[in-house]
């Protein structure tokens, strides 16, 4: 199954044929969703547009291998994260989660951004305020709603929130539909300019510059995950924007930071698109667009550059510009249902979703990378959770009786590394691809958000 993944990826993305091998098979962890196995693929498919990419520089051609059970650990990458010592706090805040409703039924509520929480409390709130004043008293209100109601009432005041459907009611939905006729991977020339060779430096990425404009992890990973095989990796945030608190150290790992904000600093950014490669963001769709960012204007300001574009649903079906998470699309999608008990639904040990969504952006900005070394041209790559996680729905299920919750404490350590950071000394995992002319590192520390200078490095 691993391999099967793997080599319909090289087929979607158009990489030559290579060595590759990926060990082990699911399950890993308690899940009957083949998680290992997209992961694997996955990432085993980075390593071999990485291994194009250094060819195209001159490098010897070599063999791509994978550990499924790593790659495995990878999907929860942060769980993993040590800062001297100690685990980061909990990621999800105490409102996100499963809410009650009617006819025994669930909605889960996204609020680990304050935002989204504010919107949510707003519409579950019973006081003169209108706004719940704890969760327990949101709960009591959610189990007044119809579950499609609610959800669509969390949407409409700017919130986050899936209805818990069975696989079957998801087959149903439009939106179901539309996320089945999207590619996994869109990799599309959007403009014209000639080809860029590559030089000849140390690693498949020295040399390429990529803009990092996303939040939680799928876009953060892709930019890690690019950083990783040597590129030069600016991540661009904003004070008055809500983030993921200390998982930003793990999925910032390799990475510059800078803070800008686009309502007063728009001309700072333009200057560093100019001198870019590539350019990944996770707005909603149109939010960048609004402000002179749209990949077509992109083009035009860095004839050459690869937009990569990150959204929850897709470009088509109702849902379009609707907001979207890794747990929401399991929600929404069968998943949750699947994962949980007849009393309650529950949501998959690991992110996969995300960090397979991730590994395919970072996939499709290396492919277009080497197609514009070869061609030319500027160029968009487009991926969606949603459909992500119907790849991974699509790989078949396994029994998961008896698989452990965790891996054991002394396989972890092997997999991990230390570097001391502004924060204190930081264990992490290492990078899960292994390329024997290329071994892929970080060569810089995570630091905390706008450590740096909005600025390319010398």
């Amino acid at each position: 199954m691993p391999h099967a993944a793997l080599n319909e990826l090289v087929a979607l993305a158009g990489l030559p044929a290579a060595d590759a091998q990926i060990t082990g098979d699911d399950p890993v962890i308690p899940t009957q969703y083949r998680v290992g196995a997209a992961g694997a693929a996955a990432l085993a498919a980075t390593g071999l547009a990485a291994a194009d990419l250094w060819t195209l520089r001159g490098g010897k051609p070599q063999p791509v291998s994978v550990n499924l059970r790593h790659a495995t650990a990878s999907l929860r990458s942060a769980k993993y994260l040590r800062i001297n010592g100690k685990p980061i706090p909990p990621i999800w805040d105490a409102y996100s989660g499963f809410y009650p409703v009617k006819d025994g039924r669930w909605v889960s509520i996204h609020c680990n951004f304050i935002n989204h929480r504010e919107a949510a409390m707003q519409v579950l709130g019973n006081g003169a305020d209108r706004k719940a004043a704890d969760r327990k008293t949101a709960e009591a209100e959610s189990l007044k709603w119809d579950g499609l109601a609610l959800e669509d009432a969390i949407h409409a005041a700017g919130g986050c929130a899936g209805f818990v459907r069975t696989a079957e009611e998801w087959a149903a939905h439009p939106q179901s539909a539309a996320v089945a006729a999207q590619p996994l991977l869109e990799i599309v020339r959007i403009g014209d300019a000639p080809p860029e060779p590559l030089p000849k430096p140390a690693r498949p990425l020295s040399g390429i510059r990529v803009l990092d404009l996303t939040r939680v992890l799928a876009g953060p990973t892709c930019a890690r995950t690019l950083a990783e095989h040597g590129a030069d990796v600016l991540k661009i945030t904003a004070a008055h924007l809500p983030d993921s608190g200390l998982v930003e150290l793990d999925t910032g790992i390799g990475k510059l930071s800078a803070r800008l904000d686009l309502r007063t600093e728009a001309d700072t950014l333009r200057t560093l698109v100019r001198s870019c490669d590539v350019f990944s963001q996770s707005y909603r769709p149109g939010t960048l667009a609004r402000r002179g960012f749209s990949p077509e204007a992109l083009a035009k300001l860095r004839p050459g550059i690869v937009c990569v574009t990150l959204s929850a649903w897709g470009t088509t079906g109702p849902w379009n510009d609707r907001r979207g998470f890794d747990s929401i699309v399991q929600c929404v999608s069968g998943m949750a249902h699947a994962q949980g008990t007849a009393a309650k639904p529950a949501l998959l040990p690991v992110s996969a979703i995300d960090y397979v969504t991730g590994y395919l952006m970072a996939l499709g900005a290396m492919v277009a990378l080497a197609r514009r070394a070869r061609e030319g041209g500027s160029w968009l790559v487009r991926v969606g959770l949603a459909r992500t996680g119907k790849w991974i729905v699509d790989r078949g299920i396994v029994s998961p009786a008896g698989v452990p919750e965790d891996f054991p404490e002394t396989e972890i350590d092997s997999l991990c590394t230390e570097v001391d950071a502004p924060d204190g000394r930081i264990r992490y995992l290492k990078p899960v691809v292994a390329m024997p002319e290329t071994q892929p590192y970080w060569a810089r520390p995570p630091v905390p958000l706008g450590f740096h200078k909005a600025e390319w490095p010398a």
